[in-house]
């Protein structure tokens, strides 16, 4: 008996043998020459008139047959994914993670679903904002987010000051020269919020979602080995098309 696996690793090959013999005789089918055929003989008018060769062209297709021949390779191809779609629907297997049912009896179409939508699901969480590890974050309730310490920094203002180069004389006034100091002024205090995900976060929920494509593959190898339920139905399909 068949398993679906086997079946699945032919279907591609027999699609792919039929499709070309199917492009072949519609391509025959079209050249008029290979269809036609032809018969002359040459009787001379009196007894004295040239005598000349009969000539014939064979017909070198036949419709019908090739009608017969395309209902031929069709109908294996019929016939092996028909094999493959009923032993679909019975086709079934746990996903197991961890020793575990997750989920019971999953029909084959699912599993390969799933399997598909945990490879975006990959791609989703590796690509999640994580917190930046050069700040020490704690979760802050009240903000529904991520916060770091406060942190206190002063605010400065610069300030003109006067600096005397030279007194004043009778016969000078003085010198004088403008700079600036910074001075305090006030304080910031500063609070860092995020809504990233602390790195390991990312990284348990990656491993999750590994650990579930791995169940699910291993299901799916399972389910592909259910005996397949073959068909004949190509066959039947043909004789009322074709008879």
């Amino acid at each position: 008996m068949a398993r679906l696996n086997q079946i699945i690793a032919v279907e591609k090959g027999v699609k792919s043998r039929s499709f070309q013999e199917l492009t072949e005789a519609h391509h025959v089918l079209q050249k008029p020459a290979l269809l036609s055929g032809i018969a002359r003989t040459y009787r001379p008018k009196d007894d004295e008139g040239e005598l000349l060769p009969p000539e014939s062209t064979k017909v070198q297709v036949n419709a019908e047959e090739v009608i017969q021949q395309t209902a031929a390779i069709l109908t294996r191809l019929f016939d092996i994914t028909a094999t493959k779609d009923w032993t679909n629907c019975i086709a079934r297997a746990d996903v197991v993670v961890d020793g575990q049912i997750l989920l019971p009896q999953v029909p084959i179409t699912y599993l390969l679903f799933l399997e598909k939508q945990l490879v975006d699901l990959h791609t989703f969480i590796k690509k999640l904002p994580v917190l930046d590890a050069a700040e020490t974050w704690s979760f802050d309730a009240s903000a529904n987010c991520w916060a770091t310490e406060a942190v206190q920094t002063v605010k400065t203002k610069k300030i003109p000051r006067n600096h005397v180069k030279a007194e004043a004389t009778e016969k000078h006034p003085a010198q004088v020269e403008v700079y600036y100091e910074d001075v305090t002024v006030g304080y910031w205090r500063t609070v860092k919020f995020s809504g990233a995900l602390p790195a390991k976060r990312v990284s348990d929920l990656l491993e999750r979602v590994e650990r579930l494509q791995h169940a699910v593959k291993f299901a799916r190898e399972e389910a592909n080995n259910s005996e397949a339920q073959e068909q004949k139905l190509g066959e039947k399909v043909f004789r009322f098309l074709f008879s």
